[in-house]
């Protein structure tokens, strides 16, 4: 496994020049990070920037008073709950490459925020939990990386702690996941008995050290590795070791980059164990950037001219000021700083004056970025969540969805004073993604639409630390939300005429229906001829 490194892989792959576009966007990989909530994720994003020579000292979640807090998770309610709400985009360097690290929110009710993300990244990396195995919301982000052709890195975490068998893990995974699996390392040892990995490829041992580093690989005999615990049996452990090399599949590059299989790294993120090999077969395996699908044609990687799509926007990221981030994934070409691109939506120029690249909430000014990058775009409300930014081609990137809502909410407000500025904050909230807010065309007050309860508790916490707006939330008679639409206007317009107190406008001005339970909507669709319901919008047809 350590015969070559990524930067000799990169030698032979990357023909141009270094400095060139093809040889840059060669270099670059972007992935995500998906799991299960407390599997691991973010503190095995901490440990990879650690790894990166990123940070210095990775902080961990639910951390101590003194300890510093994680990179990742910068939020006040992310560090209080000890869980990630928001996808942060982490860029750093390690062994000559360039890695885009998006950290996915876990919880569910956040699931619109990590599908988009998941638009916008090469492979990601599947974080399970050695003791649970396959959970269902790994198996539903899993899904999502298969529907979009993600390649899936496996990484199997907390293995010094107790853990299920690890053939009956890779079982699990191929069972469940209908996944192949072809494990890179192995596991010498499980739970408090965990010593260290094997390297299927080069028969090197890594030891876990009493300092909880890393160690270097090296040549050890099963006899002498079975000395250093009294419970390790040199037996049992070579016939493991036998049966991994009968039963298990070889790693197969294409099989991994077609999205078939899964290459199986062990280890434990808390101790610093595994991680590193985990982002060297990253820099080793996972893909440069892909070819993109638009509404035109297909958009190469290496093509000269720059292209880019919004896929998050991030409202005061710093509270100091009241700034407003367009998180952009760049398709093809290289942006500079100063450049003007074209805003395909609106057909104006937009000069891209201080474009950033980011560590979680703390930035730097690009002067330049190519294909593959994760750039903040600063703007006052221009930039849309699946905007698309080119050097004047008319190209619209497609497949970053919104979602219907399952729950649906009055806002009230304390200060009946304040009306104004939480209309103000709330567009500024759904143009972010927060929540969908759906405003009643006969003038009732507007509604607000989350996937999950705790999308609701992160909204009221951010109006009151960012804008000074206390509010509650009240029960709606409205319970489902559905967009409409029809190849008729007029037969949309009688629908709307005849459903006013029922019909609202989304943040785009698309109509929206409201229906008070499923039977309603039901009875609804099953006479309105000529309209269709939908429970998902691709925000790019409005293009």
């Amino acid at each position: 496994m350590r015969d070559t490194t990524a930067r000799e892989i990169l030698k032979e792959n990357a023909a141009p020049a270094a400095n060139s576009i093809a040889g840059e966007v060669a270099r670059r990989r972007t992935f995500a990070i998906i799991s299960h909530p407390d599997a691991g994720k973010t503190t095995l994003t901490e440990k990879l920037l650690l790894f990166g020579g990123a940070i210095n000292l990775a902080g961990q979640v639910k951390a101590k008073a003194d300890r510093r807090n994680t990179r990742s998770d910068w939020m006040k309610i992310e560090r209080d709950r000890g869980i990630s709400v928001v996808t942060s985009v982490m860029t750093f360097e390690f062994d000559g490459l360039v890695f885009n690290l998006l950290d996915t929110p876990g919880h569910e009710d956040f699931s619109e925020d990590t599908y988009r993300t998941l638009t916008a990244v090469d492979s990601a990396v599947m974080v399970i939990d050695a003791a649970k195995g396959i959970e269902a919301r790994t198996r539903k982000l899993f899904e999502v990386c298969r529907l979009r052709d993600i390649p899936i890195i496996t990484f199997i975490n907390k293995m010094d702690r107790e853990s299920r068998d690890p053939f009956d893990l890779l079982d699990e995974i191929e069972k469940t996941l209908a996944l192949d699996t072809a494990p890179v390392t192995w596991p010498i040892g499980r739970g408090r008995d965990f010593t260290g990995t094997y390297d299927i490829a080069s028969g090197g041992v890594r030891l876990l050290e009493s300092d909880a580093r890393t160690g270097a690989a090296q040549q050890i005999a099963i006899e002498d590795l079975a000395k250093k615990n009294p419970n390790l049996d040199a037996k049992a452990i070579k016939d493991e070791l036998e049966l991994v090399s009968q039963a298990c599949k070889p790693f197969d590059l294409e099989a991994f980059r077609e999205g078939h299989l899964t290459p199986v790294f062990f280890g434990s993120a808390l101790r610093n164990f595994g991680v590193g090999d985990l982002l060297e077969g990253l820099g080793r395996h996972a893909p440069p950037p892909r070819a993109q699908d638009s509404s035109t044609r297909r958009v190469e990687a290496a093509e000269p001219k720059m292209t880019a799509f919004v896929f998050k926007i991030q409202a005061n990221m710093d509270p100091n000021h009241r700034d407003r981030i367009a998180f952009a994934r760049l398709c093809s070409g290289k942006l500079v700083r100063g450049m003007k691109a074209k805003l395909v939506r609106t057909g104006k120029p937009m000069p891209l004056s201080a474009p950033q690249f980011f560590f979680a909430q703390d930035r730097s000014v690009a002067d330049e970025a190519f294909a593959g990058d994760v750039v903040g775009i600063p703007n006052h409300g221009t930039l849309r969540i699946g905007d698309t930014l080119t050097e004047g081609e008319d190209v619209v990137f497609l497949g970053v969805p919104s979602f219907a809502p399952e729950i649906v909410r009055r806002v009230r407000l304390t200060d009946a004073m304040k009306a104004k500025k939480l209309k103000e904050a709330l567009q500024q909230m759904s143009e972010e993604g927060v929540v969908q807010v759906f405003r009643p065309r006969d003038g009732a007050p507007a509604l607000v639409g989350v996937v999950g309860q705790l999308q609701l508790d992160v909204l009221k916490a951010r109006l009151d630390a960012e804008y000074t707006l206390p509010v509650d939330f009240e029960q709606s008679e409205f319970q489902l939300a559905r967009w409409i639409s029809s190849d008729d206007p007029k037969k949309l317009d009688a629908f709307v005429a005849v459903n006013g107190s029922g019909v609202a406008d989304d943040v785009d001005g698309d109509p929206v229906f409201l229906a008070r339970n499923q039977f309603y909507l039901d009875y609804t669709r099953e006479r309105a001829e000529g309209i269709v319901f939908s429970s998902v919008k691709d925000v790019k047809k409005q293009a």
